[in-house]
C-alpha cells in the first residue's frame, strides 16, 4: 500500500502540465460512514450519496474539486431506532432538509495526504469544515494508472453546530466522519 501512496505523492509533485481530470463515485465499495457516542458504546451509521462532482489535478492539487450531496432520508445507524430518530425532527430533519451537502473551498498538500476545506450543509446550516484526504490506486494496477482510485476522508463536527441537538444528554456532540469512495476516471 506504501508504494501506491507514494506513486500518487510522486505524480502530485511533478511540475503542472496535466489538465484537472473528472471522477465519478462508484457506489459499489464506497461508503459515507460516522459515528458518534452513545454513552459508554457508540452508534455507527452509513449515508446514501445522491451526487458526487469530482475533478483531481494530480500536477496541483490545489485545483482540485469536490462537491458530494447525502440523502439524509437513507441514512442507516447501527441501533434500529437510532436511524430513526437521527432522520426525525431533532436531529436532522430529513422530511424538511433531506440532503447534506459538502463542497470543497481549498485543497492543499500536506504531508503524505491532503487537507480539503470546504462547506458543510446539515439542516440548512453551513458551516467550514477541514477533512484530511489520502488517495491510492487500486491494488494490482500499473504503476501509472490513474483510471481507478480510492479516496479516504476523515474529520469530524460538532452536531449542535448545526442545530441538530436532539438527545444530547445521550449522545454525543462530536461526529466522526469517515468516507471511503472508490472512484473512476470520466471518460
Amino acid at each position: 500500500m506504501l508504494r501506491f501512496v507514494i506513486a500518487v505523492l510522486i505524480l502530485l509533485a511533478r511540475p503542472a502540465a496535466a489538465v484537472p481530470t473528472r471522477y465519478m463515485m462508484e457506489t459499489k465499495g464506497s461508503t459515507v460512514g460516522f459515528e458518534t457516542d452513545f454513552g459508554p458504546d457508540r452508534i455507527t451509521g452509513a449515508f446514501t450519496v445522491s451526487r458526487a462532482d469530482l475533478t483531481v489535478d494530480f500536477d496541483d492539487v490545489t485545483n482540485t474539486k469536490v462537491a458530494v450531496t447525502l440523502d439524509t432520508s437513507r441514512a442507516s445507524a447501527s441501533f434500529p431506532f437510532a436511524a430513526q430518530a437521527m432522520k426525525g425532527p431533532k436531529v436532522l430533519d430529513s422530511d424538511n432538509f433531506p440532503e447534506i451537502t459538502f463542497v470543497s473551498r481549498a485543497v492543499r498538500r500536506v504531508g503524505d495526504g491532503a487537507k480539503v476545506e470546504g462547506a458543510l450543509t446539515i439542516r440548512g446550516v453551513t458551516r467550514p469544515v477541514t477533512l484530511d484526504a489520502t488517495i491510492y490506486r487500486v491494488q494490482g494496477s500499473a504503476a501509472m494508472d490513474f483510471s481507478r482510485l480510492t479516496v479516504r476522508l476523515t474529520g469530524a463536527v460538532k452536531r449542535s453546530d448545526y442545530g441538530a441537538t436532539g438527545w444530547a444528554d445521550m449522545v454525543g456532540d462530536q461526529v466522526r466522519i469517515d468516507i471511503r469512495a472508490q472512484i473512476a476516471r470520466v471518460k
